[in-house]
């Protein structure tokens, strides 16, 4: 009889046991769709107030003012007191419940400032650092008319007249080393050419090379600077291999004048120069310097 009792307990239990797993198996798959029907009831951020969206709305620099560009607006006392006056206007309005409003706090401000960065900056700060900012400079243009009439003052030359006062000087520069050195070596004829050109870079002579080369060939015979500029004889070369080897040489030496590089044959401080045939007086009081093939080269002491 026991026995027969405790059969049927035990099938009791476990149909009670049966039935305790089901409802539980119901009330988990059940529980998403009773959170997803409470999600209908979460409370959304309230619309900004009127009067707290039209004091926004308002430009930084009043109403009725047009903000200039970020950093082109001095940071002034002005400035400041529409900024405070405005930010009083926008704590002025009531948006808490009770019309009780918060101190400003620390943990306020950095969420403020953390809130405004997400989207790239904080608008307010940014208006602020770039108001501190000092405004880039403007660029002037680089030619103006003032500088160009000082330029045409200075001896402003066109093109044109350049090149020819370019192909004057490479001319003369060739009829002084044909006529002074046609008979020398190269090195000979540089150290001529290199008078010319030390004499016309210092302020004691012409500062061209043809005003140095023809300097007194106005003034009567052998009474020049150099003996063919004035001793009555045609200049036109009689010798073309040596008039070529003379052009070529002053091309060379008048791009080197020009460009202000040294010519290097001499010393640039020897300014006269004679024939190792000839003793003139004048040779006595200047410094010996150089020789270079049938010419001695000196300095002023």
């Amino acid at each position: 009889m026991t026995s027969r009792w405790g059969h049927k307990f035990s099938r009791a239990a476990f149909k009670v046991a049966a039935l305790a797993a089901t409802a539980f198996v119901v009330g988990v798959i059940a529980s998403p769709l009773m959170v997803h029907a409470n999600e209908t009831d979460l409370v959304l951020p309230l619309e900004i107030p009127a009067p707290i969206a039209q004091v926004r709305a308002q430009p930084a620099l009043g109403a009725t003012m047009v903000p200039l560009a970020p950093g082109q607006q001095k940071l002034t006392d002005a400035l400041l007191s529409n900024y405070v006056a405005r930010q009083q206007q926008l704590r002025a309005v009531d948006v808490t419940e009770g019309g009780v409003q918060p101190p400003l706090s620390t943990e306020m401000l950095m969420g403020y400032i953390a809130r405004g960065s997400l989207d790239g900056g904080n608008t307010a700060l940014s208006a602020i650092d770039s108001f501190m900012k000092p405004a880039a400079p403007t660029h002037q243009p680089t030619v103006t008319p003032d500088l160009l009439a000082a330029y045409v003052a200075s001896g402003y030359q066109p093109t044109a007249k350049r090149a020819e006062v370019a192909n004057a000087e490479r001319d003369c520069l060739a009829q002084a080393i044909y006529h002074e050195a046609r008979g020398e070596s190269a090195a000979g004829q540089l150290a001529v050419a290199n008078v010319i050109v030390n004499r016309a870079r210092s302020d004691k002579y012409p500062s061209s090379l043809c005003g140095v080369i023809y300097q007194g060939a106005n003034n009567g015979r052998y009474r020049c600077q150099f003996t063919f500029a004035c001793d009555g004889r045609g200049d036109a070369p009689g010798e073309r291999q040596a008039w070529a080897r003379s052009v070529a040489l002053a091309k060379d030496v008048y791009a080197e004048y020009a460009t202000g590089a040294e010519i290097g044959a001499i010393p640039d401080s020897a300014l006269f120069y004679h024939t190792t045939n000839v003793r003139p007086s004048w040779s006595y009081t200047y410094s010996r310097v150089a020789e270079v093939g049938a010419h001695i080269f000196y300095s002023p002491n």
